[in-house]
């Protein structure tokens, strides 16, 4: 009897148990939401988005592999956001990083970052206001995880959670391998209970199981994976000996935004000057150009006054346009996990796009070439070590965890050297940990007051010539008293009617006086040097990881030329098999699909035209030169069921457009 009076109150209590934890997921679950709604004005989270952030949430160590713009920030903001302490994010693309936290200070969430191209003071407020200022976010690039000082600072903070932006950067096997991504393990030796979220976009299985071991995960660790699969995206590879000519019918043939990808800055301004000759609006753009006009370029393309962009891989980090139609790669790519990650910035919004690689002969020669030069013998990588320390003026044991800018065409007039055999030196050093490297990093103008109010007052009674333009710096920025501020000396140059010199002037002056601390604008790639200098014999390179790097590089490059190259087999299934994501399906929509379903009867063949026109135009009118990209048969084929649908009443044809008549049933 007591058995079974037992057996019956510990059903209870599982129920009551299993009761309570419903309630609680609920509540939670609607927390969840209605942070989203509050901060970023979303209802409802994109696929798998809740999971990694109840798992994170939770505490668990969890590895999310989410295709480019599947809403990867929103994954850590929103529970670092909930949790108490600071959430420290790690990423090594800093205009990211400074997006990410202008629009977080947008929202009223207090957040910094560390990065190439502060100063040293810079880091060291930065880096004290995360330990004592209840901010809620730092972004660091992964170079200032090594320093001594962000190791004895970082002991101070409160973490919830680290968050490994660009994951794949910690593997060897990865197409991005950055040496200083290794020191992030030791982070979980400082603080073993905080849990770990690694983010990337791209990783084939051999970098997913990297990734975990590296930075050593526990036992309960969860992998998330949204399906790279993009049904609406049709992928075409164009083998084509004008490539200009085929961008041009592309180009005329969708309609809506487009993007063009190049790897030259100048091929970035050749092209798009071509399609303005062409009648089409379009625009360059590239690192190096200004800032603000880098920021006005793209803008007009997010409106849409710009139709299409033509740009370096500098371009597309997060840009978050929705509508864009197609994606040609212009050049063939490093690598199938560069280009699955920029063609995927076509149809966001799920609507029917094209992701169009252009491929002829000679790209497999040019990308053999780039092969050749970007491993350098090792003889010229320790002539480079030398020179680099030599360079910035530094002698044998100095220049440990320092920075400098770094003038590649003066340091290449120097070593007598061409620029891009260094450049692919410098990397080798830093695939070898000696040095981390940035591209050319812009940073604006700072200023920070270094005295109180009360200071300030007596000095602007002491020196009247400053009391203006003190009082129009007060009214100008806000914040200047508790850290560094961006100003624009053009900006205040023109709401103050003075010359620019005259602004400059007047900085330099306050500066000298002690009164502010000012770091003028400044534009140049960033070396961070992780040691002091060696003397020529103690300078290793490790020949095993050379070869090894050399290999994965190669492998990549020929899986990429192997998708320009092929007919077969389905080139969705391709790319998914590359990445882990085997399907038995074929897609239906890329260019080999479209050529495997022409070899048919010509009745079958009009069928499956017709059929594929009346499933297009059901989601609205097309223009007729889109066809070319829809269907691999040739113009006349397409046009022959064209007019025999319109004589049908099926659809009706205006000019170079083509809508549906029929039932929408």
């Amino acid at each position: 009897m007591k058995k079974h009076l037992f057996n019956q109150v510990a059903k209870i209590l599982i129920i009551f148990i299993f009761a309570i934890r419903i309630i609680m997921n609920k509540n939670r679950s609607e927390i969840f939401r209605q942070t989203l709604l509050r901060y970023w004005g979303y209802s409802t989270f994109r696929d798998t988005q809740e999971d990694i952030i109840s798992s994170v949430y939770d505490g668990t160590d969890t590895l999310a592999l989410l295709p480019t713009g599947g809403g990867k920030s929103i994954c850590f903001q929103l529970p670092a956001l909930l949790k108490d302490g600071i959430c420290i994010v790690v990423t090594p693309l800093i205009a990211l990083m400074k997006d990410q936290v202008e629009k977080l200070k947008s929202l009223g969430i207090k957040a910094l970052s560390v990065h190439s191209g502060m100063s040293s003071y810079e880091i060291d407020v930065a880096l004290d206001n995360a330990a004592y200022g209840s901010y809620k976010f730092l972004y660091l690039s992964p170079e200032r995880l090594g320093t001594e000082l962000f190791r004895v600072r970082v002991r101070k903070m409160d973490p919830s959670m680290l968050v490994v932006d660009e994951a794949h950067c910690i593997s060897q096997w990865g197409y991005d391998f950055r040496p200083s991504y290794l020191r992030i393990a030791e982070f979980r030796e400082m603080f073993p209970e905080v849990p770990f979220l690694a983010l990337t976009a791209t990783a084939t299985a051999q970098v997913v199981d990297d990734i975990v071991e590296k930075l050593q995960f526990r036992k309960d660790r969860r992998i998330y994976q949204s399906s790279f699969e993009r049904p609406n995206l049709a992928y075409v590879v164009r083998k084509a000996e004008d490539k200009t000519g085929q961008l041009l019918r592309i180009a005329r043939g969708v309609e809506g935004s487009g993007l063009v990808y190049v790897r030259e800055r100048k091929k970035a301004e050749d092209v798009a000057e071509f399609l303005i000759f062409n009648g089409i609006k379009a625009d360059a753009y590239h690192a190096g150009m200004d800032p603000r006009q880098r920021s006005v370029k793209q803008q007009e393309w997010k409106s849409g006054n710009v139709r299409i962009m033509v740009a370096t891989n500098a371009f597309g980090m997060g840009i978050d346009k929705a509508d864009v139609r197609f994606v040609c790669h212009f050049d063939v790519p490093d690598s199938p996990e560069a280009y699955f990650q920029e063609a995927g910035r076509a149809g966001r919004d799920g609507k029917k796009s094209y992701a169009v690689l252009l491929f002829n002969p000679s790209d497999s020669k040019r990308m053999q070439q780039i092969f050749s030069v970007s491993f350098p013998s090792p003889e010229l990588i320790k002539e480079t070590y030398q020179n680099l320390y030599a360079y910035l003026g530094l002698a044998y044991g100095e220049g440990a965890e320092q920075q400098f800018d770094l003038q590649l065409e003066d340091f290449a007039r120097r070593c007598k050297k061409h620029p891009s055999a260094l450049w692919y030196a410098l990397q080798c050093l830093e695939q070898e940990g000696y040095i981390s490297l940035t591209e050319e990093v812009e940073n604006p103008s700072r200023i920070q007051f270094t005295v109180s109010r009360d200071e300030l007052y007596r000095i602007q009674i002491a020196h009247p010539g400053l009391d203006t333009f003190i009082k129009l710096l007060l009214r100008t920025y806000t914040g200047v008293f508790n850290g560094f501020v961006s100003i624009d000396e053009k900006y205040l140059a023109g709401i103050s009617r003075n010359a620019l010199t005259v602004i400059t002037e007047y900085l330099m002056h306050l500066s000298r006086l002690g009164v502010v601390t000012y770091i003028p604008h400044k534009k140049a790639p960033q070396v961070f040097l992780h040691a002091q200098r060696l003397e020529p014999g103690n300078v290793s390179l490790n020949p095993a990881r050379f070869l090894q790097r050399k290999d994965a590089y190669a492998r990549r490059m020929e899986a990429i030329l192997q998708y320009a190259r092929s007919d077969a087999p389905c080139r969705s299934k391709q790319l998914l098999a590359y990445f882990g994501q085997g399907v038995t399906r074929d897609c239906g929509i890329c260019d080999v699909c479209l050529a495997k379903q022409g070899r048919e009867n010509p009745g079958e063949t009009f069928e499956r035209i017709a059929g594929s026109i009346t499933e297009t135009l059901r989601s609205g009118p097309v223009r007729i030169q889109e066809l070319d990209l829809l269907f691999s048969e040739s113009k006349e084929q397409v046009m022959d069921v064209l007019r025999a649908m319109a004589g049908n009443g099926e659809i009706l044809i205006n000019d170079d457009t083509v809508q549906w008549n029929g039932p929408h049933t």
